[in-house]
């Protein structure tokens, strides 16, 4: 009954390890995702940077100001409302992409920590199986022990028989039985 509670016990590890194992290739994947959105992220805030200093440098200073709205006065009005119209739109299309960005990196976050905690879980769930295996493995060598010992006491067999001498070596002994079982005819 105990070597098929071991065996149910070692299979049931097994088992928890493949999980684990599985479990801990999903938190790489996701781990993965994570530094590549972030990634991703530091170079949307850098096309962002770099926009801005666009506009800095077509804002400019107040001298530079006259320049510009000079230029622009040139310009016919339906020319400038189509790019006004065009500017706006790329605004709101890097906004919108931002936005998704954000969302797919919390969503993807969230994925990975739930992964870990798994196999967090996974983890404790295997160390709780294996000490259980240990303990049942140490009560059945506990056991054959008493049961070894009870039969040496039964029938009088001495523990140790075999001895040392410094001079000789090992002496070999022969078991030496006080009473022998009774056989059944």
């Amino acid at each position: 009954m105990l070597e098929i509670s071991i065996f149910e016990l070692r299979n049931t590890v097994t088992e928890l390890e493949k999980r684990l194992i599985s479990t801990e290739d999903e938190g790489n994947e996701w781990k993965t995702r994570y530094e590549i959105q972030v990634e991703l992220n530091k170079q949307l805030e850098r096309q962002i940077n770099i926009l801005r200093e666009k506009v800095e440098h077509i804002r400019g200073n107040p001298a530079d100001k006259l320049s510009i709205v000079c230029t622009f006065d040139q310009m016919l009005v339906g020319f400038l409302k189509e790019v006004l119209k065009q500017l706006e739109e790329e605004k709101k299309s890097l906004q919108n992409q931002l936005k998704d960005y954000e969302l797919r990196l919390e969503q993807e976050a969230k994925a990975y920590h739930k992964a870990n905690d798994e196999r967090c879980m996974y983890l404790s769930e295997i160390l709780q199986t294996s000490a259980t295996l240990k303990n049942v493995e140490r009560k059945k060598t506990d056991a054959l022990t008493r049961n070894t010992q009870i039969l040496r006491r039964r029938y009088s067999v001495p523990g140790n028989t075999k001895k040392v001498n410094p001079q000789k070596g090992v002496i070999k002994k022969t078991v030496g039985v006080k009473q022998h079982p009774r056989l059944k005819h």
